[in-house]
């Protein structure tokens, strides 16, 4: 493959090492004064970014099946085959890389948690929690219309940000970066924080009912809303400005979610579909037609071929990302889907379901591969630590658990919240979990 034009640096990030380490080519001589910063971390994974013609471009190359006993050497060279922006000259950089990976690979996790501090964090009950990459910072929101800062490692609130009218129900940092802060709320609108001084950069309004999801995408320029009124918008993160509109479902859109390169957004609503769209033209590509009831969740795998869906159905649904056609359906569960979720390298599936249990699937073999049951309440939210033997589960039974992906069986249960606990995430090196409940407190957990 010829890259004509190339006029800037190359970084190469080689991922699941604790420690980025950045590879810095020039090419003729110049290097362009736009920042160029890590586009998303992911496991087992090497991201490029460049500027060719003036246009910042990105590549991913997966390393799926690295294993402990990988021959690197012959690995690398048949990297540097496909990939000819990785030049001879950085191979043992690389090799070097590619080495550390497997050595974490090989590392026993037999980590377990303990409770650090209960953070007495709103008058009223939370709606959302969210690490920033390095997991330094987390972010809380509320039905008291506020979001909340925190510093994970003393536990101390760093700053609230006011100004919505009502509640606060959807946020997110733009990770990797983590500088700004997005917060979405019934009261219509999004607003933009600046992290660092809680300043508000814009306040998007246009929807004309309560906005519920919303997510920026990898490179940080855009911001997408999902609202009660049938629409997601697009957003531009500098200008302040909608971008577009995306108008195509007939019923309440509750999920949205861009794949790892950005170009592509799907959304799930209670019309019973998902919807793949093309970010750069707001164009519908697909609509993804099978589903019985609404849809609770829908997510993209690591390498943006996969879509997952999870349903009120009681049932998931696996979709080809570039066709838009059905590939699988995952039953089994008793009761509603209401959370789905990949892996950090989209080899399995985890469905959290009212009826109180997880089902864990292969991606490969679309078979269940584990039950979690235990939970005596139904699960609202389920994720993997970023190594993915790991799951984690927040049920209404007032516990959050975590569970061995591989056997299903539940290895810790942490408890000590008063109500139902409908949130909960790992930091980026998977040793720092945070519990959001209806007692209007979060937990962290070391």
């Amino acid at each position: 493959m010829a890259y004509k034009g190339i006029n800037s640096v190359l970084r190469i990030y080689i991922t699941n090492i604790e420690m980025t380490v950045d590879i810095i080519i020039m090419y003729q001589g110049k290097r362009n004064s736009r920042n160029c910063h890590s586009y998303v971390l992911l496991r087992e994974g090497i991201i490029l970014e460049y500027v060719q013609s003036d246009e910042l471009k990105i590549r991913s190359i997966d390393l799926l099946n690295l294993r402990p006993d990988t021959d690197v050497v012959a690995l690398v060279e048949e990297i540097q085959k496909r990939e000819p922006l990785i030049t001879s000259s950085y191979k043992e950089h690389v090799l070097y890389l590619l080495k550390r990976l497997q050595e974490k690979l090989e590392e026993k996790d037999d980590r377990k948690f303990n409770l650090f501090k209960v953070l007495r964090a709103h008058i009223l009950p939370l709606t959302n929690v969210a690490f920033n990459k390095s997991g330094s910072r987390f972010i809380t929101g509320s039905y008291d219309r506020t979001c909340k800062i925190w510093d994970t490692a003393s536990g101390e609130e760093l700053r609230t940000l006011e100004g919505h009218r009502n509640v606060v129900y959807a946020i997110a940092f733009n990770n990797p970066y983590g500088d700004k802060i997005a917060t979405g709320s019934f009261d219509k609108t999004c607003r933009l924080w600046s992290t660092e001084t809680g300043k508000c950069y814009h306040t998007f309004s246009g929807h004309s009912a309560e906005i519920v999801c919303l997510a920026f995408n990898p490179q940080s320029t855009l911001v997408a809303t999902g609202s009660m009124d049938s629409t997601a918008k697009l957003w531009d993160i500098e200008k302040g400005e909608e971008i577009v509109t995306l108008s195509g479902h007939s019923a309440e859109i509750i999920a949205l979610s861009f794949n790892t390169t950005g170009d592509r957004i799907i959304t799930g609503s209670f019309d019973h579909t998902v919807i793949l769209w093309d970010v750069g033209t707001g164009r519908l590509l697909h609509t993804l037609l099978g589903h019985r009831a609404e849809i609770s969740s829908a997510q993209f795998n690591w390498d943006c071929s996969l879509i997952v869906t999870g349903s009120m159905d009681k049932t998931c649904r696996l979709w080809n990302a570039m066709t838009g056609t059905h590939i699988a359906t995952l039953a089994g569960n008793s009761d509603e889907i209401l959370d789905v979720c990949f892996d950090y390298v989209g080899q399995r599936i985890a469905a959290a379901s009212a009826d109180g249990s997880v089902r864990v699937y292969s991606a490969e073999t679309k078979k269940c591969i584990a039950k979690l049951e235990g939970h005596e309440g139904e699960i609202s939210k389920v994720c993997f630590n970023p190594k993915g033997n790991r799951i984690l589960t927040a049920s209404s039974d007032k516990t959050a658990r975590l569970w061995d992906a591989a056997t299903g069986c539940c290895l810790q249960i942490l408890d000590g919240h008063t109500d139902e606990i409908f949130s909960c995430a790992f930091n980026y090196k998977g040793d720092t979990i945070i519990t959001g409940s209806k007692d209007n407190t979060c937990r962290i957990w070391h």
